[in-house]
């Protein structure tokens, strides 16, 4: 198989499995009121975040046969919180050029608004560009240890982005396209990894990205984490929100 071929499964592969943090800390309680939790029979799969009271925001590549339970409001996925919202996924929106690679962003809508409260907020789609000075960090529920360890609250790790050309050095052979933007987390094995597919990438208080793929070892710089770049698809999501006016 070809160096490049054997990139490409080996990140659809990671990405496909979800994502997680490695390397992170707690999130402080209610710090990150946007985050959502998509669920199967119990179990967290993807992350999420809630740009509309009844439509979530995550990776294409998270989109399964069967409905999601999401989950907002909470830091803990198994204390019984009393901020805790649980809603139904009704329908997906996999952006329509999606290929297993590129344009990996879905949006998900949900049985009915949520609730706006401390725990449970909105978060806006970036507006300006990004560039070294942005302040970004990445939350999410997945492994810990890059060993299937899950944490007991939700993670949050810094992340330092990096110019495309550097990225596609790193990636060589996999296609890093400008609706992509790609960051590390700023020392060794820091990033995330398994279970946090779909996720947010928030700079400067607004959604940048959406987790997407990395590489066989999560946190290695050697291949950097790549995120959808939100900034990209801000028509797609506009006329997707148009054309599902909220009940």
């Amino acid at each position: 198989m070809a160096t490049g071929s054997l990139l490409l499964l080996l990140f659809v592969l990671n990405g496909a499995g979800g994502s997680l943090i490695v390397g992170g800390r707690d999130a402080a309680p209610q710090s990150r009121p946007y985050m959502a939790s998509l669920q199967l029979r119990g179990r967290h799969s993807c992350g999420g975040a809630l740009v509309r009271e009844d439509f979530v925001l995550t990776a294409a590549h998270c989109q399964i046969r069967r409905p999601y339970t999401v989950v907002l409001g909470v830091g803990s996925l198994t204390a019984n919180e009393t901020t805790k919202q649980e809603f139904s996924a009704v329908r997906s929106f996999p952006h329509p050029s999606y290929d297993g690679h590129a344009n990996d962003i879905m949006l998900i809508r949900l049985n009915r608004r949520a609730q706006l409260t401390a725990a449970v907020r909105l978060i806006s789609p970036k507006r300006g560009r990004l560039n070294a000075s942005s302040r970004c960090i990445t939350a999410g529920w997945g492994d810990v240890g890059d060993n299937g360890t899950l944490p007991n609250r939700l993670q949050e790790v810094n992340v330092t982005l990096l110019r495309r050309r550097m990225c596609r050095r790193r990636w060589a052979g996999v296609p890093i396209t400008r609706t992509m933007v790609c960051g590390t987390g700023a020392r060794m094995f820091q990033g995330f990894c398994s279970g946090d597919s779909g996720g947010p990438l928030v700079c400067d208080g607004e959604a940048a990205g959406v987790v997407s793929f990395s590489g066989r070892q999560c946190g290695n710089p050697r291949t950097p984490d790549v995120y959808t770049r939100i900034a990209s698809f801000r028509r797609w999501i506009a006329s997707v929100l148009r054309d599902n006016p909220a009940d």
